[in-house]
């Protein structure tokens, strides 16, 4: 009798980084292409690996995903995300811990290519949380959301110049964007699936541009400032809504 293969955490983290960052567009999910069975089945292989009790509950999400008239089922897609997540979360905590960047000061790009690796993450909301949004930042990063994502910003100084810039991108890529404004912002935040949370001590449109900065994954107060936020969110006056 062989053996089975013995797999580490390191390269379960590395497999399932592989199946968020294949993961295909939720509209995806209505057909029976090979593709689509494929990543299904690699992606179950990998989870129950992981936890083999999440593995049988992931599995049987398959079988409620699509209706007999062929929509998608929200509670099932929603649910095969978030355990790709949660296992992606704790393998995470166990190989390398809560992530934690130091930027130099000019090292802008380095900045810039993290934020844009974690909006890649996202596939149900994205939410951001910055006084000093503007036209660079979207077009640094907006143009990195995946399709069907929902974008949030919460913002105020620079409405006029971020407003204009969102409207535009949104009417060419069709995505789904939500802007709203209150007064007193100071941290700045980035939601990721309601279930992952960074915090950037620059601006994300200018990061180290001026002076040295961080970029801190947010794990054992999470449910605390998502709360907050999220009801900040509620709140918030809406200056632009296309869905």
């Amino acid at each position: 009798m062989t053996d089975k293969p013995v797999i580490d955490e390191h390269q379960l983290l590395a497999a399932i980084e592989d199946i968020l960052r294949t993961m295909p567009p939720e509209r995806s999910f209505r057909g029976s292409s090979g593709d689509i069975l494929t990543w299904l089945g690699q992606a179950s292989a990998i989870i129950y690996r992981w936890n083999s009790a999440r593995g049988i509950f992931f599995s049987h999400q398959f079988s409620n995903l699509r209706s007999r008239l062929g929509n998608i089922s929200e509670v099932a897609y929603s649910n095969i995300v978030t355990t790709i997540h949660e296992a992606r979360h704790d393998l995470l905590l166990k190989t390398v811990g809560p992530m934690t960047i130091a930027v130099n000061q000019g090292s802008v790009f380095r900045y810039f290519d993290n934020i844009q690796k974690i909006v890649k993450e996202a596939r149900k909301d994205l939410f951001f949380i910055d006084t000093y949004l503007d036209v660079d930042f979207v077009s640094r990063y907006l143009p990195y959301v995946s399709e069907g994502v929902t974008v949030r910003l919460l913002t105020k100084q620079h409405l006029s110049k971020l407003l204009p810039a969102v409207e535009l991108f949104v009417k060419e890529h069709n995505l789904s964007t939500e802007v709203r404004s209150i007064d007193n912002l100071h941290d700045r935040y980035v939601f990721v699936d309601w279930k992952d949370c960074y915090q950037s001590g620059a601006s994300f449109k200018d990061g180290p541009k001026n002076s040295p900065t961080t970029l801190t994954q947010i794990v054992d107060a999470f449910a605390a400032v998502s709360t907050t936020y999220e009801d900040i969110w509620t709140s918030a006056t809406i200056e632009y809504k296309a869905s």
